[in-house]
């Protein structure tokens, strides 16, 4: 057979598809039907085929949307160019290769996992053989379970995997061979460092009591080292559940695991390696913080999977995480922390929640409700509204503080306390207005710790409260 007739034979995951269909099922139905979808993982584990089957019973995902490899996309404009016959051979459930072909055009008859078999490896082999004779089509892939397919094909193309690629070249045969794999700046990426920052707030209650010994300081830095690896195993979750809302939004399309950049298996594993170094350090921190690490990551996933879909919960929930932080950092130092701080920030996050809604709304490109979200620009008056009673509640709170018979203790010179009150709201309502103008990015406390002019009404407000208490004459003799 000629060159130009032979057929080109695409494997789907990882080669064609910079993502596999098996994860792509799992996590969707893990977001949408994660009971049906945990009992077919757990009842199919050792059937693949049985496995894959149930998985597309229970949700078929958006084939529209999967991110396909720019260097295959190459080959078959080449292919399509100079007339060969394309098809997909793919070890993935049939129907969703058949309605992946469909969608791109493919004209020969594709191949995949039915009837319980499972068609990878040697299956796949014999299963193309059978069609077009040994020797008689060219095969692209990428892993060593392809060898058997390659071997049974003429011109081998391989994708990201440089040990078959030597193999092959080693028994004569012709190989094409083509970059694939991840890179681990990539995974960085997914885990979002940028977010940790957000930790410091563990330090509030070392703060609030005075308390700048380094032995404090040493172990909140550790309950921060947990809530970062905490808070990056969630964050790659919440990724996983939300790959199609990703690839439907005109950023987040671009993120690690909805643009193919690194694999979802790859996520999974660094996933679960972040949450057990998380659940480690909080064990050596005492059971007190273990248990609210242990909250945090079990409410973090509550809401991935369902709360962040829920309108007014979701923002109570965010708020709730954002206070869990703070408590942990009591737990992580052993300072005790004031029922009225606690009582304080959580309508301060209350407010942010609503900023960082209020944020998203007013960047969104349509009057449709945020992908994943139960909100659309028809509750950006609500949201609103909400913002400004968390920062009234907040005020009030902190005015009944300073009558309080600790703030008496701590504050010698209280008066200043209620100056303090005015750059606190300043800044509230700062944040709430460039969340209602969308002059913000998608989390409030991540841009507060890098506005300057936000983080000045901070360091004053800060400062005030030093001075209340004593500390600027205690430390510098003003």
């Amino acid at each position: 057979m000629s060159e130009t007739r032979r057929p080109l034979i695409l494997d789907v995951d990882g080669t064609f598809l910079r993502t596999d269909l098996l994860f792509e099922t799992f996590w969707l139905g893990l977001g949408r039907a994660p009971l049906p979808t945990l009992r077919a993982a757990l009842g199919h584990f050792r059937d693949p085929a049985a496995l894959k089957a149930a998985l597309v019973d229970i949700t078929q995902p958006r084939l529209d949307l999967m991110p396909v490899s720019p260097e295959i996309d190459g080959i078959i404009k080449t292919a399509r160019e100079t007339g060969r016959p394309i098809g997909l051979a793919s070890a993935s459930d049939r129907r969703l290769i058949a309605a992946l072909s469909d969608h791109h055009g493919f004209e020969e008859p594709p191949l995949g996992t039915a009837d319980g078999r499972n068609l990878k490896g040697p299956q796949k082999a014999e299963a193309l053989v059978e069609r077009y004779g040994e020797g008689e089509f060219d095969y692209a892939g990428n892993e060593a379970a392809d060898l058997t397919v390659w071997r049974s094909g003429k011109e081998a193309i391989v994708v990201g995997d440089p040990a078959s690629a030597e193999v092959l070249r080693e028994e004569g045969r012709v190989v094409t061979e083509l970059d694939g794999g991840w890179a681990p700046r990539d995974l960085w990426k997914a885990l979002r460092p940028h977010q940790w920052v957000k930790n410091i707030l563990l330090f509030l209650p070392a703060i609030a009591a005075h308390d700048f010994a380094f032995s404090t300081f040493f172990l909140v830095l550790l309950g921060i080292v947990a809530f970062s690896a905490a808070a990056s195993s969630i964050y790659i979750v919440n990724d996983l559940l939300d790959l199609e809302a990703d690839r439907l939004h005109p950023t987040k399309c671009n993120r690690p695991f909805a643009s193919g950049k690194v694999p979802i298996r790859i996520g999974m594993v660094a996933s679960a390696v972040s949450g057990l170094i998380a659940l480690g350090i909080g064990a050596a921190l005492g059971g007190g913080f273990l248990g609210i690490v242990a909250l945090y990551m079990l409410l973090s996933l509550s809401y991935s999977l369902k709360l962040k879909r829920m309108r007014w919960v979701d923002i109570a929930v965010l708020a709730t995480l954002y206070t869990l932080r703070v408590v942990a950092g009591a737990a992580a130092s052993g300072v005790d922390a004031s029922i009225f701080m606690l009582v304080f920030i959580f309508p301060v996050f209350l407010t942010l929640g609503c900023v960082k809604r209020l944020t998203e709304l007013a960047l969104a490109t349509s009057d449709e409700r945020l992908p994943g979200r139960g909100y659309g620009r028809t509750d950006r008056g609500d949201l609103l509204n909400m913002a400004g009673i968390g920062t009234v509640g907040a005020l009030v709170i902190f005015l009944l503080y300073s009558f309080s018979a600790q703030a008496q203790v701590l504050y010698p010179t209280r008066w200043l306390l209620w100056v303090a009150l005015i750059p606190i709201a300043a800044w509230l309502i700062r944040m709430v207005k460039l969340g209602w103008e969308g002059r913000q990015d998608y989390d409030p406390i991540v841009f507060a710790l890098r506005d300057r002019m936000g983080l000045g009404i901070l360091l004053i407000t800060l400062s005030l409260m030093f001075y209340a208490a004593g500390l600027w004459a205690e430390w510098f003799g003003l």
